[in-house]
């Protein structure tokens, strides 16, 4: 059985199994330490029947019932073969040259390989931003590339 990893910026990391019976289930592992036990809709894999929300305490109890050592080796298995690839969170301050300017002006990807996979503005994710995307003082941009990347899409969005 595999699990699928998934890394939600700004939010934390997403798994989802498969069950024998096609069932997906998923856990959604947050920063601040908060986890949803996900089960989606069989027919509709993008929409889920419930979700339950559990804290680091509860998420621990049912991990210490079901057990854990399987997960833990896919873990491991799946940071090996992203070795190399970093993520990046750069607030755009006041006085930014792209406070007030749209995404594509940037043009990060081009210039550095790297890609802006999210925005967090007042505590809510905006994944995948539209080129036309404006940003304002305040937002926290996630960028994911090779570790040069990143830092060249830092200094993009702090220097112009």
């Amino acid at each position: 059985m595999d699990v699928e990893r998934t890394a939600l910026p700004g939010i934390g990391l997403q798994h989802i199994m498969t069950t024998a019976r096609g069932r997906q289930l998923g856990v959604i592992s947050h920063r601040t330490g908060r986890r949803d036990l996900v089960v989606y809709d069989k027919e509709d894999p993008d929409s889920s029947i419930v979700t339950v929300a559990l804290s680091a305490d509860e998420a621990s109890a049912i991990a210490e019932l079901l057990g854990t050592g399987r997960v833990v080796e896919h873990l491991a298995e799946l940071h090996r073969q992203v070795e190399g690839l970093v993520t990046q969170k750069i607030p755009i301050t006041p006085g930014s040259p792209y406070d007030g300017h749209a995404l594509a002006e940037t043009r990060c990807r081009t210039r550095t390989g790297a890609s802006i996979v999210a925005v967090v503005r007042e505590g809510q994710v905006i994944a995948s931003p539209r080129p036309d995307f404006v940003f304002n003082a305040g937002d926290v941009v996630v960028a994911v590339g090779t570790g040069e990347g990143t830092v060249a899409v830092t200094q993009i969005l702090s220097n112009g």
